[in-house]
């Protein structure tokens, strides 16, 4: 055995290179062997001195014009310096003398896609598939997968990658590939049945139970992708992406204390990230934890400073617990991130409505409608607010406004009724009240709650209850 192996080959190559150089130049005739022309091709491939391998190629190729190892080589740095034409050329005359060598065919695939002629590069591997078995079918396997790709044939990538697990059930590289394709492609139920015969065969394969958990989840199978994941992370406790995944399923079935309890040991195997810091934070959120979920929150912003979504999730905490003026600062920085969010602006304008900031509210719940004038929480906010500040010349328009904009929904016509009302114009509030009822009777209580007390008013009460007797409330 030699005590220095990398000295001696970096000493063999130094000496090949210097008798390629002599006989390059004339100093000398020394004899080059097939394999030593190869070695020096390669250095020169791996210092991407292109112009020197093709140099080399050429002196090769002179002196061995019938190795069809040095005219693929030769074809293999033509196609890297793009003169493909040149490249199939030389590939042609090197079948004549091996047709079997696997490089023609992954080379001509090369050069047909260089050439956007993806329909020869898929003709030529589809037919090579016929002639070659083991390792060297799954490699073209693996390079038609790739072709398809280029081409966007997103399903037979899926294919592809099913053939080679059928042959190799245990390669890794299809194994994480088809994980990705089968969420791509939707094509959870084969997934998993594929992966189900895989483990009948391989059952301490951690990927395989992965990617069988991985489809569950896609066709939102949750406990059985949870029962999948939890096979997968007791063959490799420290598989991440189990646990992170597991964690996404524990939040679908709202178990949140169990996804908290995986996504913890996410933060234990991997890089902090605020994906996880939030996932977290959303979980402690649902159990009402809402200290705990800022922690959390806070922990993604410090990550994420950017993400004006963070800032709106602890405005809500803040919120819940009815901190208006907390809730008002995380807003204002979330809004000073990103303006035109119109969940952003409905929460800073309930804020400011709480905080007795009425003008500041109107201004903010005028954003929404403006942004979104066909949805109806921006309207129902904006005609409240101008309703409780007693504003109703301009609440009528905006109610106007609202059932123009949001095709005569019935709140409105409810809304304008209790508007009316407040007016002192009775009798036009009455006949909207009755439209109302006759529309949407289950909304009577969004009007009631509007102003409870209008419930004292006789004439309300006496269309209510003729509603009433006719079935309608």
């Amino acid at each position: 055995m030699k005590e220095y192996p990398f000295r001696q080959d970096k000493e063999d190559i130094e000496e090949l290179l210097r008798q390629y150089n002599d006989r390059k130049s004339g100093r000398s005739s020394y004899f080059i062997d097939e394999e030593s022309f190869e070695k020096i091709i390669n250095y020169f491939d791996d210092a991407e001195d292109l112009a020197q391998a093709q140099e080399a190629c050429d002196m090769a190729v002179e002196q061995f014009p019938y190795s069809s190892t040095l005219l693929i080589r030769k074809a293999d740095i033509l196609i890297a310096t793009r003169k493909y034409q040149d490249a199939l050329s030389l590939l042609d005359l090197a079948e004549l003398l091996d047709s079997r060598d696997i490089n023609l065919f992954i080379l001509r695939t090369d050069a047909y896609l260089a050439l956007d002629q993806q329909d020869k590069a898929v003709e030529l591997l589809e037919n090579a598939l016929e002639f070659f078995e083991g390792e060297e079918r799954i490699e073209l396997l693996f390079e038609l997968a790739d072709v398809y790709d280029d081409y966007e044939e997103f399903d037979k990538i899926f294919d592809c990658l099913k053939l080679i697990l059928e042959q190799e059930p245990a390669n890794e590289e299809a194994l994480y590939k088809i994980c990705f394709w089968t969420d791509f492609t939707g094509r959870n139920e084969e997934s998993i049945r594929l992966h189900q015969q895989i483990l009948e065969d391989l059952p301490y394969n951690e990927l395989a139970w992965f990617n069988l958990a991985a489809a569950y989840q896609g066709l939102k199978l949750y406990e059985k992708a949870v029962d999948a994941y939890k096979y997968a992370i007791a063959i490799d406790e420290k598989f991440d992406y189990a646990y992170r995944n597991m964690g996404d399923a524990y939040i679908r079935l709202r178990k949140f204390r169990d996804a908290v309890e995986v996504l913890e040991k996410v933060l234990e195997l991997s890089r902090p990230e605020d994906v996880i810091f939030e996932a977290i934070g959303h979980c402690y959120d649902r159990l009402k934890n809402y200290a705990q979920a800022r922690f959390y929150y806070r922990k993604a912003v410090h990550l994420s400073p950017e993400d004006s979504k963070l800032y709106y999730k602890i405005a809500c905490t803040y919120i819940n617990e009815e901190q208006w003026t907390q809730a008002a600062k995380q807003l204002d920085t979330a809004l000073q991130l990103q303006k035109s969010v119109p969940e952003f602006n409905l929460a800073m304008g309930e804020c400011k409505i709480r905080l007795g900031e009425t003008r500041e509210a109107i201004s903010y719940f005028s954003n929404v409608v403006r942004m979104r004038p066909k949805n109806t929480n921006g309207w129902e906010a904006l005609i409240r607010c101008l309703y409780m500040a007693e504003i109703y010349g301009e609440a009528l328009e905006q109610a106007e406004a609202a059932l123009k904009h949001t095709d005569g929904r019935p709140l409105f016509i409810y809304y304008k009724s209790a508007i009316l009302l407040a007016m002192g114009k009775t009798k036009d509030a009455l006949l909207f009240l009755e439209r109302a009822l006759q529309k949407a009777p289950k909304l009577l209580k969004e009007f009631v709650a509007l102003h409870p007390s209008v419930l004292q008013n006789q004439l309300v009460v006496d269309v209510i209850a003729r509603n009433r007797k006719t079935g309608r409330v």
